[in-house]
């Protein structure tokens, strides 16, 4: 583990260490996702106890979804994405 020295390490670089670069993208993505389905549900007008009528998924599990307090199981994450006319793709990084 590195040693942070309090005179010799800038916040950034300290920030940087604090997680690894595979975890950053982890965060990233889910950040990623999570907004897309917020867009897209408030895009349509609806509500979250709407769409939780709509792909029979309960309020509250979209509700903690939304705020990332969950990590939802693929099934689940198909569900609420199909009535906001949305899929999950599979596509390189590197794009």
């Amino acid at each position: 583990m590195k040693v942070i020295s309090p005179l010799g390490t800038s916040w950034n670089e300290y920030k940087e260490s604090l997680l690894s670069p595979e975890e950053r993208a982890v965060i990233k993505m889910k950040v990623d996702l999570i907004s897309e389905i917020v867009r897209a549900r408030q895009s349509k007008n609806l509500s979250q106890q709407k769409l939780g009528e709509i792909s029979r998924i309960k309020q509250p599990i979209i509700a903690r979804l939304e705020k990332g307090r969950t990590n939802p199981q693929l099934e689940t994450l198909i569900k609420l994405l199909l009535p906001l006319g949305l899929t999950i793709t599979v596509t390189p990084i590197d794009q």
